[in-house]
């Protein structure tokens, strides 16, 4: 993995520990650790915005190392050398951290701690992006603001057009919403054609 100067933003955001009390008590009792994919220096291409890492990104260090990333990179349609290049790709969720686990198992929303203090300074440190990628409904709110609130996520989605070319809201990947992409068959019959169009044509 590269390697920053502990003053840059990077290094800032990898020592971050405001969550550090919070995660304590979830029912995984497991200390921060901010999965953020972006190089500072390298204005990226893409812009992929999504929710906060689940536990295997939380083990593995890296953004969408999971089954959701494997659908992600799909309906992207490009494979994880191109997915992982920093100079071109930026990964950045609503919060770096796993959030833990609720009661029932599922993972806790991002802590809107993380993006109160980091996002603003993510964005301008990452400049004009050609396409931004919004996975969830917690990255449509932020980017978006009161166009992601009428309807929730599915609506969101169904309006793309009106983002497009420059921002996509997408569903999150994961494997709960595969009820929602068979009920919608015209994410993948509109969507994902353009999506994929899009994305060669900001990567080249």
């Amino acid at each position: 993995m590269t390697e920053f100067p502990a003053s840059s933003l990077l290094a800032r955001i990898g020592a971050c520990r405001l969550c550090a009390a919070e995660f304590a008590r979830s029912a995984t009792a497991h200390a921060p650790r901010p999965v953020a994919w972006f190089d500072p220096g390298s204005p990226p291409r893409l812009l992929i915005a999504g929710q906060a890492p689940g536990m295997r990104v939380h083990l593995a260090g890296r953004p969408f190392a999971d089954p959701s990333g494997d659908r992600l990179r799909d309906w992207l349609g490009i494979g994880e050398e191109v997915f992982y290049d920093r100079a071109r790709v930026a990964i950045v969720p609503m919060a770096f951290c796993f959030p833990g686990y609720d009661a029932a198992g599922s993972d806790l929303p991002p802590p809107p701690r993380c993006a109160a203090t980091w996002r603003d300074e993510v964005m301008a440190a990452l400049g004009p992006v050609p396409l931004t990628v919004l996975v969830g409904g917690h990255s449509h709110r932020w980017h978006l603001g009161a166009a992601a609130v009428r309807g929730g996520v599915g609506a969101t989605v169904g309006r793309w057009r009106d983002h497009a070319p420059a921002v996509f809201p997408l569903p999150h990947p994961s494997w709960r919403n595969t009820g929602w992409l068979k009920r919608n068959p015209w994410f993948a019959a509109e969507v994902l054609p353009a999506l994929r169009a899009r994305v060669q044509e900001a990567l080249a």
